[in-house]
């Protein structure tokens, strides 16, 4: 038996099942996991989630491009600038199915030995604080007043983490840190703006940079800028661009070895 953990998919459904079909995947025996970004950009959304819905008990973690799924698709926003990526799966008979489904997925997932989270992890938080932080986006996007709360997760601030924050600040704060978050300084203020490899910004650096990394090793997806697949002191990237035309990867974690499959997009 092997758990293997893909990075983002980001609908590119053939060039998933290509790379099951590299790995041997035997659903008998394997399991499966996601760092999140699982629709939008790559042309198949509508299948990637049927698929992965269909898995016995894979582990799944929130992006930022399921919770824009998410307001698209309750309704919440009209179609913009992604919308010829995610129109199959807004009008399937089964959509409202599906994003139930996708909006009782975790922001975070963690074993005694890997964690799983979309962005990264704050240098102020621990593991049980992401965990614990977490938790609470999740119960209110589990919630009666699900839809009011969508309404309000897109934004930038607050920038800087405080203990004292309430409310839709604190759950915004949470969501960019685990769903968006590349480069911050030392006390977790966070930078939005650049996607590139490096952090341009004075006293700011990659999230991973501020880390120590414990018995959990992390994964993340999110920063195809990368060009992963890389690791950094048990900190594993995952996105190697496939909605851009690179690859889509997995890696085994029992033995940390990487797998990869080229794109089939056209950009």
């Amino acid at each position: 038996m092997a758990t293997y953990i893909i990075g983002d998919v980001q609908g590119c459904y053939q060039e998933l099942l290509n790379l099951l079909d590299t790995i041997n995947y035997d659903s008998a025996n394997d399991r499966l996991g996601f760092v999140g970004d699982l629709v939008n950009r790559g042309t198949e959304s509508l299948a990637v989630l049927r698929f992965i819905k269909s898995l016995d008990n894979p582990r799944v973690v929130l992006g930022n491009h399921d919770f824009y799924c998410l307001i698209l698709g309750y309704g919440l926003v009209a179609e913009d600038r992604y919308h010829q990526t995610l129109h199959e799966l807004l009008q399937a008979s089964d959509k409202i199915e599906l994003l139930d489904w996708l909006r009782h997925q975790p922001l975070v997932d963690a074993d005694e030995n890997s964690v799983l989270v979309h962005a990264g992890i704050p240098p102020q938080w621990s593991i049980n604080q992401a965990i614990e932080y977490s938790r609470e986006v999740e119960a209110a996007l589990q919630g009666p007043n699900y839809l009011d709360f969508l309404k309000t997760v897109f934004g930038d601030e607050p920038k800087q983490w405080s203990e004292s924050l309430t409310g839709y600040d604190r759950l915004r704060y949470i969501i960019n840190a685990l769903t968006q978050m590349r480069c911050c300084d030392s006390k977790g203020e966070l930078d939005l703006i650049h996607k590139g490899k490096t952090c341009p910004l004075e006293n700011f650096e990659p999230w991973f940079k501020w880390r120590t990394v414990g018995s959990q090793n992390i994964y993340f997806g999110h920063w195809a800028a990368l060009e992963a697949p890389s690791d950094v002191d048990g900190i594993f990237a995952l996105d190697t661009g496939c909605a851009w035309g690179r690859a889509l990867t997995a890696i085994r974690l029992e033995d940390k070895k990487y797998f990869s499959v080229p794109s089939l997009q056209k950009i």
